[in-house]
């Protein structure tokens, strides 16, 4: 026989009953996403406004790409874990599995044409 205390039995156990991993994961993509806007709305800033061959030119740099592409995937991925949150916290039953099958077919649908889109301009 097993004794477990109800302190033993909840530790590691959200809501979802996956401890404190989305937590983290969406704080370390929040501190992350906090570096890369701003950085990302200064090189859009310079490009909004200009002609598309210099948009073209802007976002064909290494520079310019890379950190487009990194707020593509950790904005998105970021977007998704709290889509899944929500979707755990809000929704029961057939309405949290498509909450769930849905926002992450989402962010992962546009984070990959974004990301298709910057390889049609970098290329």
């Amino acid at each position: 026989m097993r004794y477990l205390t109800p302190r033993k039995r909840a530790e590691g156990r959200g809501a979802a009953h996956v401890g404190t991993e989305h937590h983290w994961s969406m704080l370390v993509s929040a501190v992350g996403l906090a570096f890369l806007i701003p950085t990302w709305l200064y090189v859009f800033g310079k490009a909004l406004g200009s002609t598309r061959a210099e948009v073209l030119e802007t976002f064909s740099r290494p520079f310019p790409a890379i950190l487009t592409a990194l707020v593509l995937i950790v904005g998105l991925r970021h977007f998704v874990m709290g889509a899944q949150m929500m979707s755990q916290d809000y929704f029961r039953g057939t309405w949290r599995k498509i909450a769930l099958i849905g926002g992450v077919a989402f962010g992962w649908t546009v984070s990959a044409v974004g990301i298709y889109a910057l390889v049609l301009i970098a290329l």
